[in-house]
């Protein structure tokens, strides 16, 4: 696989898993009663989609497509989410499933930056956005352990 091929497979994993991010944390924050929190995934949400265009912006400029869709597994996390809202558990049902949402991002993020295959470029625009990456990440662990204390 040439360099720009490479560039762009690593960085549309990110992508498709920053999409998910996205709309899981768009539609939870629409779902919650809490408005702080709301205002929380709304953010964070923000986050995603920067990380999203960003990573877009590199893919295209290396002659690639970027990633339109988000993935499998983060449509089984956001219908997860959606069944334990629906259980009655709705604010630690979305914490808990926005927060291993991070967790599954900021490995992917790790991955690229330390997997020795990942060409220079692709590997420079994950570092660049690793802190917002582990921001957002921490928040959420943070929130969920509060969460799980106070039940």
């Amino acid at each position: 696989m040439n360099t720009q091929k490479k560039i762009q497979h690593s960085l549309n994993d990110l992508i498709e898993i920053a999409r998910d991010g996205h709309g899981f944390y768009t539609e939870a924050a629409g779902k919650v009663k809490d408005a702080e929190l709301a205002a929380l995934f709304t953010r964070i949400a923000g986050v995603k989609q920067d990380i999203v265009a960003r990573l877009s912006a590199t893919v295209a400029a290396t002659g690639g497509t970027p990633a339109e869709h988000g993935t499998l597994v983060g449509s089984m996390q956001q219908f997860y989410g959606k069944v334990r809202a629906a259980l009655g558990d709705t604010t630690y049902g979305y914490v808990s499933e926005l927060e291993e949402s991070e967790d599954r991002l900021l490995k992917a993020f790790n991955e690229t930056i330390s997997d020795e295959d990942t060409p220079a470029a692709a590997r420079a625009e994950a570092q660049a956005l690793l802190p917002s990456v582990r921001e957002c990440h921490n928040v959420m662990r943070d929130r969920k352990q509060v969460l799980k204390h106070a039940s």
